[in-house]
């Protein structure tokens, strides 16, 4: 999805940063390594950007999913990740910057079974001992990506009121079922997810571009009156899993 979000804001650019664990090699671009759970290595991504010129877009789609660690790096990458990254570009932002980061439909799928206590620490992802404190509640990877997503979500809509005061706006998507690597490796390990995407109304998997088509939008002028807010894309996978099942 982030591959596909440098593709469609190629035109909507002079300069495109695109970031991963190992330098991206995509023409067009300039290529830059970073651990978004390093805050040493944000801080130098955040310099680097600086070298090239005024912020007009942020996009943050790094993270990780269930099978693909344990709770305490899923909230590491998924929630600390985040705040590194919003906290250490909100120095650039300047009136038309906007930043949007990926959340996941997940994070409304276990709000009914959040208790206030989790979302207190969840809310406080710069405590020294965050992950000390929540991984001692939450052990299971699952949980831990729904939570650490319901806290990219309260994230943004914080930093939003923070970049608002350069004139720059914060919001986030939501993917549901998207067919991705990531998607399909989650997709193969979890059973339920087959009902997921039978309950889908639309049928069918969404695909990167849908998403980058959501964040784009939200990027662009305009949508310049819009920040704080979490964006579904989701192909109405929420409604149809609230709806009761027929015999």
């Amino acid at each position: 999805m982030g591959r596909e979000c440098v593709e469609k804001l190629r035109d909507r650019a002079d300069v495109i940063v695109a970031v991963d664990l190992k330098a991206p090699a995509i023409d067009g671009t300039v290529g830059v390594a970073c651990d978004v759970a390093d805050p040493g290595a944000v801080g130098a991504l955040v310099e680097r950007v600086r070298e090239l010129g005024p912020l007009r877009a942020l996009v943050h789609a790094a993270g990780i999913s269930p099978t693909m660690a344990d709770a305490r790096r899923v909230f590491d990458v998924d929630l600390v990740g985040t705040h590194h990254v919003l906290d250490g570009f909100e120095a650039l932002a300047v009136p038309g910057s906007a930043a949007v980061c990926f959340s996941s439909s997940a994070a409304y799928q276990i709000a009914p079974f959040v208790e206030p206590a989790q979302d207190e620490i969840i809310d406080a992802p710069s405590a020294p001992d965050f992950l000390d404190r929540i991984a001692s509640v939450v052990t299971d990877s699952g949980h831990a990506y729904a939570l650490a997503k319901r806290g990219v979500i309260r994230a943004v809509a914080r930093a939003a009121v923070r970049w608002g005061r350069h004139g720059g706006r914060v919001n986030s998507v939501a993917p549901g079922l998207i067919d991705t690597p990531m998607g399909r490796q989650e997709f193969d390990q979890q059973p339920m997810m087959r009902e997921m995407l039978e309950r889908t109304p639309l049928g069918r998997l969404g695909q990167p571009s849908e998403v980058a088509d959501a964040v784009v939008y939200l990027l662009s002028d305009e949508a310049s009156f819009i920040s704080g807010i979490d964006l579904l894309v989701d192909g109405g996978m929420l409604p149809g899993m609230a709806q009761p099942t027929t015999a």
